[in-house]
């Protein structure tokens, strides 16, 4: 079975992956993030069935893997079995060949990728994968935009966080609403933390597996101890469910920033059941050009301020990947573009 965890990431989405890597039967690793990363540059490989370009797409993809800022314990990439398992030459068989073999090293029958930017890849991924399950997790945006603002990662301005928040919900939706409940399950951030039990309960019906109680002590984990380790971002991992972890954004938001968040994503708000605070339907600010400029100003400086106090061990771990990506980059085409590739 293959699981796709999708959605925005600071919905909680590392807490409900370790608590699926405590079921003997599935493995959810912390994601490289290879469609994220490499479906962009696909086409620079060119024909993908010469032999040489595909070798250095396989290549490529072991190497964002092996260079992870939490490692795959126990999981050794050897190039030539990738490529023998991939029934294409296309980074979407890579993709499955990686990741069945990171489940064959944990002794599971089935694996869960966590890139939450899968979203944006469901066409491909319905067109490669014989009926995957999909496990749509989703948090108050507000609440999303506060856990950005705080972390290295992603925008800081609530304008673009709401803009971003509100596409990947929709996106969501609309393929909820055409997959269907046998293979799409929706869970929010706020009943994984106020009813855990539960909501496992649900899901692991959903993924026809008996629950497992070891998944609540989730924390506790050799897993959960190596992400935060690698990181400030995934510190809160190896705590028990924090019940409390809600409407944080009532008392680190100010009522500017909620307001400019319910104008550009209220209609989502409503659709996922949260309460707007101050912005009624029907009465969101319509941002002017010099607005959305004054936005964009202070969103980058937010982002260099943010880059400025975070660990610089935690950007080394980070830069590794990013590095890899420019190599790719200043490669350059290899020979004429062939759309083969991204399939």
């Amino acid at each position: 079975m293959n699981i796709f965890m999708i959605g925005t990431q600071r919905s909680g989405s590392n807490l409900l992956r370790l608590m699926l890597n405590e079921l003997p039967r599935i493995a959810a690793p912390h994601p490289p993030h290879i469609l994220q990363r490499v479906m962009p540059l696909a086409p620079n490989y060119g024909d993908l069935d010469k032999s040489e370009n595909f070798s250095q797409l396989v290549e490529d993809v072991c190497r964002l893997v092996e260079l992870n800022p939490v490692s795959w314990e126990g999981v050794t990439l050897k190039r030539r079995d990738v490529r023998m398992r991939c029934r294409r030459h296309t980074l979407m068989a890579v993709y499955e060949a990686v990741y069945d073999t990171m489940a064959e090293a944990w002794n599971a029958g089935s694996w869960c990728c966590k890139s939450m930017s899968n979203i944006q890849y469901l066409p491909q991924i319905e067109a490669h994968f014989h009926s995957p399950r999909y496990i749509y997790l989703y948090r108050d945006g507000r609440d999303v935009a506060v856990s950005f603002r705080k972390a290295v990662v992603g925008e800081k301005h609530f304008y673009h966080i709401a803009r971003e928040w509100a596409a990947t919900q929709q996106l969501a939706l609309a393929m909820r609403e055409r997959i269907g409940p046998d293979r799409f399950f929706s869970i929010s951030y706020e009943s994984l933390t106020s009813a855990p039990e539960p909501s496992m309960r649900r899901l692991c019906k959903f993924l026809g597996i008996r629950f497992n109680p070891s998944m609540l002590e989730f924390y506790k984990s050799d897993e959960a101890q190596r992400a935060a380790e690698s990181s400030g971002l995934w510190g809160n991992v190896v705590k028990p469910i924090m019940t409390d972890n809600t409407r944080k954004f009532l008392r680190d938001a100010s009522e500017n920033d909620i307001r400019i968040f319910e104008s550009v994503a209220g209609d989502l708000l409503d659709a996922l059941n949260y309460e707007r605070m101050y912005v009624p339907r029907g009465g969101e600010t319509i941002f002017r050009e010099e607005d959305i400029q004054r936005f964009d100003t202070e969103n980058l400086r937010l982002k260099e301020q943010m880059l400025d106090r975070t660990d610089a061990a935690d950007l080394k771990r980070r830069d590794r990947q990013a590095i890899l990506i420019q190599e790719i980059r200043a490669r350059g085409q290899m020979a004429p573009p062939d759309m083969r590739a991204i399939a």
